[in-house]
């Protein structure tokens, strides 16, 4: 028993709470409302979804101050104290589009720091899970990839760059081929996050500023499977970090190195 295991079973708990909202509007022609670009999209179910989510949480601990994308929840994670930190439905892009990648998303902090996590992905039937004890898929634990060769490595660019950003976008994928085995782009960074701790990528990066919901419950699975997270100087990455560059740890330098070689594109 961890001291934060109340906190672990509540994140998973409000996350299939949600996450069986969501799959009842999956594939079913649910309308599309855009939130002031054209790639950046909200439904009724992201809307349903995230009420659900904050209902359980609420049930167990309802003073705690809660960190959400939709509505009025805040949307800053607080320095202090404990606090939630949920996203519906990651990946709407994929939602919408009857791909099957996507998660709902909720993470506990304490003072800005993970504590669990827990993102459940209802149509791939998946449940990552992480506590104070590890990280785990479906039950079973995670670890990251072990592999230390980059001609192995298979690379993911998330945290979608905006229409004014392309380049940045396409020297992303420019560095990858270039550095490393192989790439892949899945459009939910929560998704690829989880696919780190499993080992079924060795890195993802950006150099984009990442929202909390989007990734600090993902960032928490990445370390709880062993593997490492910084922002773009290197340094351990915080919800107020610029970029992320997560990695199984190996050549976690060369991964950060491509990430840089990203961010001189907005430099220059």
């Amino acid at each position: 028993m961890t001291e934060y295991a109340d906190r672990v079973r509540v994140a998973e708990a409000a996350a299939r709470a949600g996450a069986a909202v969501a799959a009842e509007g999956f594939r079913t022609g649910i309308a599309i409302e855009e939130k002031g670009q054209k790639t950046d999209v909200v439904t009724q179910a992201d809307r349903d979804a995230q009420r659900a989510v904050i209902e359980r949480i609420r049930e167990a601990f309802p003073d705690d101050a809660i960190v959400g994308e939709e509505d009025d929840e805040l949307k800053a994670v607080p320095a202090s104290g404990p606090a939630w930190v949920i996203d519906p439905i990651d990946g709407t892009n994929n939602y919408v589009r009857d791909i099957p990648v996507w998660a709902t998303s909720v993470a506990a902090v304490v003072d800005g720091e993970p504590v669990a996590a827990a993102n459940v992905m209802p149509a791939l039937s998946d449940c990552y899970t992480a506590g104070p004890d590890g990280a785990r898929l479906n039950g079973s634990e995670l670890s990251v990839s072990e592999a230390d060769d980059p001609d192995r490595f298979v690379i993911c660019p998330t945290i979608w760059w905006d229409f004014d950003r392309r380049d940045e976008y396409a020297r992303a994928c420019e560095v990858i081929v270039e550095r490393f085995g192989d790439m892949r782009r899945f459009g939910c960074a929560q998704a690829v996050l989880g696919m780190v701790a499993a080992g079924s990528l060795e890195a993802t990066i950006t150099n984009v500023d990442p929202n909390p919901w989007d990734t600090v419950a993902g960032v928490y699975l990445v370390r709880q499977a062993g593997g490492t997270v910084t922002d773009l100087e290197g340094e351990r990455w915080t919800h107020e970090s610029q970029g992320l560059v997560a990695s199984n740890g190996t050549r976690h330098d060369e991964v950060l190195a491509a990430a840089r070689d990203v961010e001189k594109i907005r430099m220059s």
